[in-house]
C-alpha cells in the first residue's frame, strides 16, 4: 500500500485500525461468527499516557475443543500510522496467545494480568520472545494464590493461528505454554529437550492447552 492509498483509506475511515483488523481476521477464521469476550485496558492507564499498561486489550475466544483461546492486542501496531508502513515486522512482530483449560472467560483474568506483565517486560527491556524460549517464574504457581505444578512458560508458534502479512509487516502469534518446574529445569540443562518435551506434550495435547491442574511432567 502506498502512502497515498493509506491516506485515502484513512480519510474514508478515520477510525481505521489495520493492525487490529489483521488480528481479528485470523481469529474470525478460527472462530467464525463468534463474538469473543473482550477486555480493554483503561485509556489513561496505557503507557502512551504515562501509565503502566502496554497493551490495548485482550480477547478470549471459546474453542469448540473445550478451552479458552486468549489473544493480545498491542504488541503490534494496531492503528493508522504511516511511519510503520512497509516494515518487515509489525512492531515486535507478534501478538501473544494462551490456551487455558477453563470454562468461563472470567477464570482467565489472572492469565491476562500475566500477559500484561510480559508485555511490560518486552517494552521496557526491549527483549522480545521467540519460539522455543522459556520464561522462568519464581518456582511457584503461575496463578498467584492458587496451587499448581505449572510454574513457567514455553514459547511456541501458535498451533492454530497463522501469521499475517499486514501493511506494517509480518504479524505472528506466539503461544505461551505452561510447563512444570521439572520440565523447565530439564530444558535449562539441555536445550535439545525442548523438542522432546513438545513432541510428548502434543501426543496428549495437540493444541498445547495449558491445564493448571496438570501434575505430571513429560520429561
Amino acid at each position: 500500500m502506498t502512502k497515498e492509498e493509506f491516506e485515502k483509506k484513512l480519510e474514508e475511515d478515520p477510525e481505521w485500525a489495520p493492525g487490529w483488523e489483521a488480528i481479528d481476521k485470523e481469529f474470525d477464521r478460527l472462530y467464525p461468527g463468534q463474538e469473543p469476550v473482550h477486555y480493554g485496558t483503561n485509556l489513561h492507564s496505557r503507557a502512551m499516557f504515562g501509565g503502566d499498561q502496554y497493551l490495548d486489550g485482550y480477547s478470549v475466544f471459546a474453542s469448540p475443543k473445550g478451552y479458552k483461546h486468549i489473544v493480545t492486542y498491542g504488541m503490534t501496531t494496531l492503528y493508522a500510522d504511516d511511519k510503520a508502513l512497509g516494515g518487515e515486522w509489525n512492531k515486535w512482530g507478534y501478538e501473544m496467545t494462551l490456551k487455558l483449560r477453563e470454562e468461563e472467560a472470567e477464570e482467565c483474568l489472572w492469565a491476562i494480568d500475566m500477559l500484561a506483565n510480559l508485555a511490560r517486560y518486552t517494552y521496557t527491556s526491549k527483549r522480545f520472545f521467540e519460539p522455543n524460549q522459556f520464561v522462568k517464574g519464581d518456582g511457584t504457581s503461575l496463578h498467584i494464590g492458587v496451587e499448581s505444578a505449572i510454574t513457567a512458560l514455553l514459547v511456541v508458534a501458535d498451533t492454530e493461528a497463522m501469521a499475517q502479512d499486514t501493511i506494517y509487516g509480518r504479524t505472528e502469534f506466539m503461544q505461551l505454554v505452561g510447563i512444570t518446574e521439572s520440565e523447565l529445569q530439564a530444558i535449562i540443562e539441555d536445550g535439545s529437550k525442548v523438542q522432546i518435551l513438545l513432541e510428548r506434550m502434543k501426543a496428549d495435547n495437540p493444541d498445547l492447552v495449558t491445564d493448571m491442574k496438570r501434575t505430571g511432567s513429560y520429561i
